[in-house]
Formats: C-alpha cells, structure tokens, sequence
C-alpha cells in the first residue's frame, strides 16, 4: 500500500502568456483582535466585500439543497460571472476578480460540457480555476488554497463542491456539533484573513422543516460556524426554485429563481417569492388587490377572463385564511403585511447592495493562519484539465 495516501494536488493556473516577474505577494499584517470599548467605537472598518452583492459576502457561506436540485449549476454559474465580471442570476452585476472553484465530484469532461452550456458561445473567463482533486483541509487543502489565495490577491471567491470531500476526519473524543464546528472553521479561517467569499456546497436532510436552516445536513455547528447559509429548495407554480438566504452580513430574504434546461443557468425572477410559488390565479389576484387595495372579486374579473365570478371569491378567501390577503368586513381584500413590505424593490435593491458595516472583518480570538511552510504539492505540474 503506498504511503502517501494523498493524490498530487494540481493547484496551479496554467498562464496562457510568458509569466511575468515574480513579486512578492503583499504582506499581510496580523488583524488586531482587542481594544477598549472607545477604540472600537471611534474604528472605521470597511464594509464587507461582495461576490454577489445582496447573496455572497466575503466570509463563509453554505450553500445547501438536496440532490439534482441544481447546486451545481447554480454555484458554476456564480464561478463563471464573478471571474468574467458579468451579471449573476442573469440580472445582478458583480465585480470580476478571480474565482477557485472545486469541483471533486467531477472530471474535466463534465466541467467542459458544462462550462459550453452556461457560457453559450461567450469566451470562457481566464480567471476561473478549476480543480478536480484536492486533499481534506486537515491533510494539507488549507495550505493548497492558502498558495492559490496568495498568487491571487485579487481572488473574490472560492466554491468547494462538495464540503464533504474537504472536510477530513473528525476530531476524536469530539461532540457532533463540535466536529462540525471545526470542519467550518478551517474554511472560515481561510476567508477572514483573506478577505473572500467561500462557498460550501452541502446538501440538506431528507426530512423537510418550516425552519430552513435546521435542514442543512449535520449538526447546528455548520449553520453555527458560517457566516451565511443558503438553502436552495424545489419550488412549485412558476418558480423551478427558492434561494433562502440568510447571515450576519446578509439580510434574511428568500428569491425565487426559474432553471433553464438549455443553458443550465439559473435566472432571478421579478417579484416577491409569493408570486412564482402560488397558481397562476393566485398569481394574478395578489398582483391586482396590490395595484389596487381595496379591490372586490368583482373588480378582479377583468383580469381573469376565463374564471367565473365565483370561483374569484373562493380563491380570495382561502387566500385570506392562508394569510397571502385580508379581508375587510366590506369585502375587501388588501395585501398582507408581509407582502406590503416585499416587493420588486428587494429584488433589485440586491445591486445597490445596502447594508449595515461589517463587524466580522476583526474577529476577537481568530488568530493568524500560519502561512510559512505551506508547501506539500509538486509546483512544476500544471493545473489539472
């Protein structure tokens, strides 16, 4: 049996032009990790860098769904937008930068077909690496995308597909949660000293909840450990699926997205999610009584030329009993509060991004990833295709 369990870990862009002089990477200064309480108070720190602004903050996100759902689709799609610098979900402009992507349960073939589906005859970005094989965060992975991340300080994302093949053994004499915890954590490491997006693609529980975090696979201590958590769930009426996102950095909101067979991408759809999920009469009516508070199933007619009267005023009141309207004792029907506070602004409110400062680029007790050393893989071999 051979000694080195460990496959050869091609890690290493192929350039494409003569390499230019080496330089030295930028040094990176140790994050401080204590002040008094008015130090802190008077420190400015940056707000957080975004792969996909609204989505994807720089940290540790896990991205969840159950099998043949599209994960893969989707996170090669996000890969392939953030290296070209393009529109992710097809409408949602994101800044270019370097992007690794992971993808241990695939071969080069399959990436390739992919990859000519999603791109459509466009140029394929230079700025996305991929990788087949890469040995567990604690057999020498952490270092191999530390020395990615050092060649490339420009780098805004990492997608490792999937997190089970990175994670490695657990911790013996360690609680569940706890190895979980830990299994994040070699990510999590990664992505505050360097300031980048990780993406873990997980999968989720057999058994659905109401709570959608509490579906992702394994204990809370992989919610617990990341920053944000994304949930991709199969959808009915319009929507092929849900994006519930939520996160320290990132507001909790959920987009419905619709699957393109042809292309393999995934598009955002216009609109609340209630408005993809539900029939197309449902649909309809929740559209209407919102340009129209106040509206009666009679006024509502017009809209729906094919469903009787009727039927109009059943819909509308199972609607009300399912919380989607109210009903005022003149028979009025209004949107819901909650649908009164969504709409199509929070959709496109996603490019302007607002958000709160970060308070997660200084984290108390994270000491620095140690970085001498880090070698462990043949640098004259190319980067496996």
């Amino acid at each position: 049996m051979s000694t080195n369990p460990i496959p050869p870990l091609h890690l290493y862009s192929v350039p494409s032009d003569p390499a230019p002089a080496p330089t030295a990477p930028p040094k990176r200064e140790r994050p401080r990790t204590a002040w008094t309480a008015d130090q802190l108070m008077a420190a400015h720190f940056p707000e957080p860098k975004w792969a996909v602004p609204g989505i994807l903050a720089e940290g540790v996100s896990v991205l969840a769904g159950p099998p043949k759902v599209g994960k893969s689709w989707l996170s090669l799609g996000l890969g392939l937008s953030v290296a070209a610098g393009g529109k992710a979900f097809d409408s949602v402009p994101v800044e270019g930068g370097p992007v690794l992507y992971l993808a241990l349960e695939d071969t080069p073939r399959r990436l390739q077909t992919r990859m000519g589906k999603l791109l459509g005859g466009q140029p394929a970005p230079a700025g996305l690496t991929l990788v087949t094989e890469c040995p567990p965060f604690p057999q020498g992975g952490t270092e191999a995308i530390a020395q990615w991340l050092e060649r490339n300080p420009d780098a805004r994302m990492v997608v490792i597909d999937v997190f089970a093949k990175m994670r490695g053994q657990s911790p013996a004499g360690v609680s569940a949660y706890d190895a979980d915890y830990v299994a994040v954590g070699y990510a999590k490491r990664l992505a505050d000293h360097y300031g980048v997006a990780i993406v873990l693609v997980h999968h989720v529980r057999k058994a659905g909840s109401e709570d959608f975090l509490t579906e992702v696979s394994g204990t809370n201590g992989i919610a617990g450990a990341a920053d944000a958590t994304l949930v991709l769930k199969r959808a009915r009426g319009q929507a092929d699926g849900i994006l519930h996102v939520t996160g320290r950095d990132v507001d909790e909101a959920e987009y419905a997205l619709s699957f393109q067979p042809a292309s393999g991408a995934w598009h955002l759809l216009d609109g609340p999610v209630t408005d993809h999920t539900v029939s197309d009469t449902r649909a309809t009516i929740l559209r209407y009584v919102r340009a129209h508070p106040g509206a009666k199933p009679k006024d509502m007619a017009g809209e729906l030329p094919n469903v009787d009267l009727d039927t109009i005023r059943r819909t509308c009141s199972r609607m009300a009993a399912d919380g989607q309207l109210t009903k005022d004792p003149g028979g009025r029907y209004y949107p819901d509060t909650e649908t009164r506070t969504q709409g199509a602004q929070e959709v496109s409110a996603l490019s302007g991004c607002p958000v709160t400062p970060s308070d997660q680029h200084e984290h108390p007790g994270q000491s620095e990833l140690e970085l001498s050393g880090l070698s462990g893989a043949d640098e004259a071999e190319g980067m496996a295709k």
